[in-house]
């Protein structure tokens, strides 16, 4: 089905943002990208979600494999003990020296659904035939892999936003019609809003044309 996504500002990357714009998907391809009134006068068919805030393309996490081997993502039955952040460093030693594989597999798969609850829709690896319950983790999340940027240092962060950067180095590419439809949604005004408050006010993931988170 035809989707249109609108909000009040569309940030497409390369190109002029569009105020009260809309990106018009295809099946897992973008077909427009414009003001909201020209697209959907193009495809007035078209089921159409509203956002609140900013449309951009989707985020590439840099840090991905990092955060799914180095970092253990606690089960929200564990929140009282553990809490709800990732565990690095000492703390994720302690638990990797008793984890089994059942247990790692679950961190793994809540690190994936965790990225795209920050508008990630790209990471950066490698995750190699070595592994291949992590392969297959990634694959079956249909995240895209993506080439490694410079290597950056410090704690790894669910949002990429956390180590600075603007969103045309942060986003994984973009947005062009005929290109492949991975959004991200996130409730604040503009990028400098975003950039200050970070990917945790995303609302809505869209990956090749499937809406795979929404926050409201």
């Amino acid at each position: 089905m035809l989707t249109i996504h609108a909000a009040p500002l569309v940030l497409p990357v390369g190109a002029a943002a569009v105020v009260d714009g809309a990106v018009a998907v295809d099946g897992d391809r973008i077909a427009a990208l414009g003001p909201y009134e020209e697209v959907v006068a193009a495809y007035p068919a078209a089921r159409v979600r509203r956002w609140p805030g900013l449309l951009t393309p989707g985020l590439r996490q840099d840090r991905a494999r990092e955060l799914l081997v180095r970092c253990y993502h606690p089960d929200p039955r564990e929140a009282d003990e553990l809490g709800e952040l990732p565990l690095w460093g000492e703390e994720f030693e302690r638990l990797a020296a008793a984890m089994d594989a059942t247990r790692r597999a679950g961190s793994v798969r809540r690190g994936l659904q965790r990225m795209l609850r920050h508008g990630t829709t790209h990471v950066v690896g490698p995750f190699g035939a070595d592994e291949p319950a992590l392969r297959t983790a990634v694959s079956r999340s249909g995240l895209v892999q993506a080439p490694p940027p410079p290597v950056r240092g410090g704690v790894p962060d669910l949002d990429p936003f956390a180590a600075g950067g603007e969103l045309a180095g942060t986003a994984h590419g973009p947005l062009t019609v005929g290109g492949r439809a991975d959004l991200a949604v996130f409730d604040v005004p503009d990028e400098a809003a975003l950039r200050a408050g970070g990917a945790g006010a995303c609302v809505a993931t869209v990956l090749a044309g499937r809406l795979v988170h929404r926050a409201r």
